[in-house]
C-alpha cells in the first residue's frame, strides 16, 4: 500500500490537467458578449431570415404594436407586412420599424391595414 499513494498522487494530478485544460478550451469557444459585437460591422451579407427576424424582433418591442398581428416575410430584401393593427399609427410604426432595418430594400405594406 505504501506505493500506492504516489500512483494516486499522480493519477489525480493528470485528471487535474485534463479537466483544467478542457475548461480552458471551453472557455476559449465562448461568444463574445453582445455588448462587444454590437460595436462590430459584419461584412457578412444580410439573409433574409435575418431580415425576417429582426423585423418580428423589432416590432415585439415597439409600443402600440402587437407584433402577433403581424405576418413578416421577406424575399430578395423586400419586407413584405400582412395584418391588422389597431390604428393607422400603429401601421406608420410598423412600416418605419420594418425601413430602419439593416439589409430592407423595400417594404410592401399593402396588406396591413389598420382597424
Amino acid at each position: 500500500m505504501k506505493n500506492a499513494a504516489p500512483i494516486l498522487n499522480r493519477i489525480a494530478l493528470g485528471i487535474a490537467l485534463v479537466v483544467g485544460g478542457s475548461s480552458m478550451a471551453i472557455a476559449a469557444e465562448q461568444p463574445m458578449p453582445a455588448e462587444n459585437a454590437a460595436d462590430m460591422d459584419s461584412e457578412q451579407p444580410v439573409t433574409d431570415t435575418w431580415i425576417t427576424t429582426k423585423v418580428k424582433a423589432d416590432l415585439a418591442t415597439t409600443d402600440g404594436i402587437s407584433s402577433t398581428d403581424i405576418s413578416v416575410n421577406t424575399t430578395n430584401g423586400v419586407v413584405t407586412l400582412i395584418g391588422v393593427l389597431d390604428s393607422q399609427t400603429g401601421v406608420d410604426k410598423a412600416i418605419a420599424v420594418a425601413k430602419g432595418i439593416k439589409g430592407v430594400v423595400d417594404v410592401d405594406a399593402s396588406g396591413l391595414k389598420a382597424k
